[in-house]
């Protein structure tokens, strides 16, 4: 066997123990990289989407509330609740003997649907219908209470509370026809309008529940709303958005009729007007601030929360149980209503 054969086997024989220990730490090095690599990626992915479901949630509930809050006090043709019949009267809360709609747990109230003039209510930090909460009403949560018509005309419906309006006065009827001061409906010549208008009458309740029925365990905005069911009124309890944990309202009002907001009051805060020495029950509510605190649907192992949530008038303090939140808030200019 020549030299050069034997030199040949001999660099053939493999790797040496050091170079295998070299490459196995190398390896080592790059596959512990690339799994933390992975567990940043997947934590960075999953508090990303826990913050965006929490804002879905806030935005979802806060585009509900608005919609209804800036067509408010609307009644089709006009915007003066004192101008509708059948509207509830001081000492008369049904003064047209309109079906009074009921809901599963019973009446919310003798002028829960027909206080036209006060097309925006509600009760600070508490919970006060006679119709019970649908599990509950979170405490330190306000209700907000909003009253007006759909914005299109519909068609007549037996049974279900509308309003047939002009651009002067209107009336509150569930017969399916339309009421006899506002009979017939006459066309323009010109412009081809009818003399007046029908619309449902639109009331919702605003409240929080403690827990979900989709999500048990978990706060959810909820709705007492008017709706028709076996040919009369009724009002049915309505899951909005689970995860909203607080909902607070305020209201700007116009003491001294310049067209400007002069202060934010509570939900049955008594309205003062320095310069008038006195109350002034007709200030015109011009705007609404709304606050929302909405809480992730699950915990989150390791997340920690020291602020201090305190939307409103309410305070809930340091939370810090793993579960994320956001306050929202905003405010709503409204078109039409007065109180």
């Amino acid at each position: 066997m020549t030299y050069s054969k034997v030199a040949t086997r001999q660099r053939q024989t493999g790797l040496t123990l050091v170079e295998i220990m070299v490459a196995l730490a190398i390896g080592s090095f790059l596959i512990i990289g690339a799994v933390q690599i992975y567990n940043q990626s997947r934590q960075a992915f999953v508090v990303n989407e826990s913050i965006a479901r929490v804002q879905e949630t806030a935005q979802f509930a806060m585009d509900t509330i608005e919609a209804d809050l800036r067509m408010a006090s609307n009644w089709g043709r006009n915007s003066r609740g004192l101008a509708v019949e059948g509207r509830s009267l001081v000492g008369d809360d049904n003064p047209n003997g309109l079906t009074e709609p009921l809901s599963s747990t019973g009446t919310c109230g003798a002028n829960w649907a027909f206080d036209l003039a006060r097309p925006i209510d509600g009760n600070d930090n508490a919970y006060n219908l006679p119709c019970s909460a649908s599990g509950g009403a979170q405490a330190n949560s306000d209700l907000v209470t909003i009253r007006r018509a759909t914005v299109q005309p519909v068609a007549l419906e037996a049974g279900r509370l509308q309003v047939q309006s002009t651009r002067i006065q209107g009336e509150l009827f569930e017969t399916g026809g339309v009421p006899a001061a506002f009979s017939p409906v006459t066309i323009h010549p010109i412009t081809g309008a009818p003399s007046s208008a029908t619309h449902n009458l639109m009331v919702n309740s605003y409240y929080v529940s403690p827990t979900s029925t989709l999500i048990p365990g978990v706060p959810t905005l909820r709705r007492k709303t008017l709706t028709v069911r076996a040919g009369a009124p009724f009002i049915d309890d309505q899951e909005v958005a689970p995860g909203v944990e607080n909902i607070q309202l305020q209201l700007g009002i116009d003491v001294d009729e310049d067209n400007t907001v002069d202060r934010y009051v509570h939900p049955g805060d008594d309205i003062y007007n320095p310069a008038a020495a006195g109350y002034v029950p007709g200030a015109r509510v011009m705007t609404a601030r709304v606050w929302l605190v909405v809480r992730g649907v699950t915990a989150e192992f390791g997340l920690q929360d020291n602020r201090n949530y305190q939307p409103g008038n309410a305070n809930m303090g340091q939370q810090n149980d793993g579960f994320r939140r956001l306050q929202v808030s905003k405010t709503i200019l409204l078109r039409n209503a007065r109180t």
